[in-house]
C-alpha cells in the first residue's frame, strides 16, 4: 500500500456530491494499491466520478458567474423587501415608541452583522466557494448535523416563501379586482374564487420562470421587484402622512395588554414580527455565487459593497414605514398591517386608482420575489437529476421541474390558505435561527477564532441569545394560537 498527497483544487474531481463538504484542509490523503501501470502512484479515476466544477456549471445557482455589484444589489433588494414589512407598525403598537425603535435598530444591525459573516465565509478555502447555504452548514457542522439544522429552514424559506407569495398576491389581486370592478358594474358580477386567483398568479410566475434559466439571468426581474417594493413601501407611508391621522389615535399600551402572560406574549410576538421582517439570508451565499472571484479580486469585496448599498435602501423603506405607520394609526392599526389600515381609514377619500396602484406594485413584487426564492428549489431538483444522470438537465426536464415545483406550491397554498397565521411559529423554528444564529456558529466552526477571544466570544454570545429568542418566540406563537385559536380553512382560500 502507498499514500499520495493530492491537492484539492476547484477543478479537481470529487466523488462527493455537491451538498457534502470537501476536506477541511487543502490536502487529502488518498491510499491506493501499488498496482502495475499506475502513473506516479495515482490510479485512474473511476468512470462515475463527477467533476465538481462541471456539475456546478450545470445548475441554476452557479451556471453563470458573470454577475456584478449592481446585479447583487438588485437581487438583495428584491429578496430583502417583502410584504412582511407591512406588519412593522403592528409590532410598534405592542412595544411603544422607544422599545419599537430600539428593537428594530438592534434587529437591523444584528442581521447586517450575520450577513457580513456569511459574505466572508463564502470562500472558506482558497479556490473553493460555498454558493449554497446547506453546503455551508454541512461544512461547518458535519454531514448529519449540518443537514438536520439547515434543510428545513432552507426548504421553508424557499418553498414556504413561494407559498406565502401565492397567498399574499392572490389576495392582493382579488382586492385590486374589487376596487376596480365595483358592485353593480359588468365586471363586478364576474368575481373569481380565491383558488382561481392563486392559479392566475402561479401561472404568471411559472411563465416568467421558464424564460430565465439561472439566478444571474433574473437581474432584470429583480430590478422590477426592487422598484415595485420600494414603490409600494414609500407610497403607503407618504400617503399616510398626507392624509393625516384618524381621530382619537393613541400610542399608549392598554393595561390589560402589558401585564401578565398577555403582555409577555404580545411583546414576544412583536419582536418576532420585527425579526421576520428581515429576510433573504438563505440567498446571500447564492447571490454571491453569481459574482466572479479570483485571488486578486475576491467576491466578498464586491458583494459587501452591494450589501451596504442595498441595506441602506432597505433601511430607508423599513424605518419610515414602521415609524410613520405607528404615528398615523397608533393602537388602531389592525393585525393585518398598515395597508389594511390605510384602506380602512382613508379608502373613501383616496382615489381608487391610487390604491389600485399600490396593490399592483405589491402583486408585481410578489411575482418577482417568487423567481428568486424558487431558485434554490430549482437548483436542488436539478442537482438530483444531474448527479444521477451525470449530465446537464435538458430544456424539457428543466421546464418540467419548474412546473412541478409551481404545482406543489399552488397545491399547498390552496390546501393551507391560513399558513400566514402560522408564520410566527414556523419562522421562530426556521427563519430566526437561519438569519440570526447559524452564521455565528458557522464562523466559530470554520474560521476557528482563538477561544475566549473577541470574535469567539462575540459570536458565541450573539448566537446563544439568538437561540434563546428563537425558543421564546416559538413559545409565544404557540400561546397566541392557543389563546386566540386558528381558523383552519383547509382548501377554502
Amino acid at each position: 500500500m502507498g499514500e499520495v498527497v493530492v491537492p484539492i483544487e476547484d477543478n479537481s474531481k470529487h466523488v462527493l456530491p455537491l451538498y457534502l463538504p470537501p476536506t477541511p484542509v487543502p490536502f487529502q490523503i488518498i491510499t491506493i494499491k501499488d498496482t502495475p501501470g499506475a502513473a506516479a502512484g495515482v490510479s485512474p479515476p473511476p468512470q462515475d466520478v463527477v467533476n465538481l466544477s462541471e456539475l456546478e456549471s450545470w445548475l441554476p445557482l452557479t451556471e453563470s458567474r458573470n454577475g456584478s455589484t449592481f446585479s447583487a444589489i438588485l437581487h438583495l433588494l428584491c429578496s430583502g423587501i417583502g410584504f412582511q414589512v407591512l406588519f412593522l407598525p403592528v409590532a410598534f403598537a405592542s412595544l411603544g415608541w422607544a422599545w419599537g425603535i430600539i428593537c428594530l435598530s438592534i434587529a437591523f444591525m444584528w442581521q447586517l452583522y450575520t450577513t457580513w459573516l456569511l459574505v466572508n465565509l463564502h470562500e472558506p478555502l482558497p479556490g473553493f466557494r460555498c454558493s449554497r447555504f446547506v453546503r455551508m452548514s454541512i461544512l461547518a457542522f458535519g454531514p448529519k448535523l449540518g443537514k438536520l439544522l439547515a434543510m428545513f429552514p432552507v426548504m421553508y424559506l424557499s418553498g414556504g416563501s413561494c407559498v406565502m407569495l401565492i397567498i399574499t398576491a392572490g389576495s392582493s389581486m382579488e382586492q385590486l379586482f374589487n376596487i376596480i370592478c365595483e358592485e353593480g358594474t359588468m365586471c363586478g358580477s364576474m368575481s373569481l374564487s380565491g383558488t382561481q386567483w392563486f392559479l392566475i398568479f402561479t401561472c404568471i410566475a411559472l411563465i416568467i420562470a421558464q424564460l430565465f434559466p439561472n439566478l444571474n439571468s433574473i437581474a432584470r426581474v429583480s430590478l422590477t421587484g426592487a422598484i415595485t417594493s420600494i414603490g409600494y413601501c414609500t407610497m403607503i407611508w407618504a400617503l399616510s402622512i398626507s392624509k393625516g391621522r384618524p381621530n382619537d389615535v393613541s400610542y399608549g399600551i392598554p393595561v390589560a395588554d402589558k401585564t401578565g402572560m398577555t403582555g409577555f406574549g404580545n411583546i414576544l410576538n412583536a419582536i418576532g414580527l420585527i425579526m421576520l421582517a428581515f429576510r433573504g439570508h438563505n440567498l446571500i451565499l447564492e447571490i454571491q455565487g453569481t459574482l466572479p472571484s479570483d485571488s486578486k479580486h475576491p467576491s466578498r469585496k464586491s458583494m459587501w459593497r452591494g450589501v451596504m448599498v442595498s441595506y441602506m435602501i432597505i433601511a430607508m423603506c423599513l424605518f419610515p414605514l414602521a415609524i410613520v405607520g405607528f404615528w398615523a394609526y397608533g393602537n388602531k392599526i389592525p393585525e393585518e398591517g398598515i395597508l389594511t389600515a390605510f384602506t380602512k381609514f382613508h379608502g373613501q377619500d383616496t382615489s381608487k386608482y391610487v390604491i389600485g396602484l399600490i396593490y399592483i406594485w405589491l402583486t408585481i413584487s410578489c411575482i418577482t420575489s417568487y423567481q428568486i426564492y424558487a431558485m434554490p428549489a430549482f437548483d436542488n431538483l436539478e442537482f438530483i437529476y444531474a448527479s444521477s444522470k451525470k449530465r446537464r438537465c435538458p430544456g424539457w426536464v428543466r421546464a418540467g421541474i419548474r412546473l412541478f415545483f409551481g404545482g406543489v406550491t399552488f397545491f399547498i397554498a390552496v390546501a393551507f390558505p391560513f399558513l400566514g397565521k402560522l408564520a410566527p411559529l414556523i419562522g421562530g423554528m426556521a427563519a430566526v435561527p437561519l438569519t440570526f444564529v447559524y452564521p455565528c456558529f458557522m464562523w466559530i466552526s470554520i474560521r476557528k477564532p482563538r477561544p475566549k477571544g473577541a470574535m469567539w466570544s462575540l459570536n458565541l454570545g450573539v448566537g446563544s441569545i439568538g437561540i434563546l429568542l428563537s425558543l421564546l418566540l416559538i413559545v409565544a406563537a404557540v400561546w397566541k394560537l392557543d389563546d386566540k385559536g386558528l381558523n383552519a380553512n383547509f382548501f377554502r382560500p
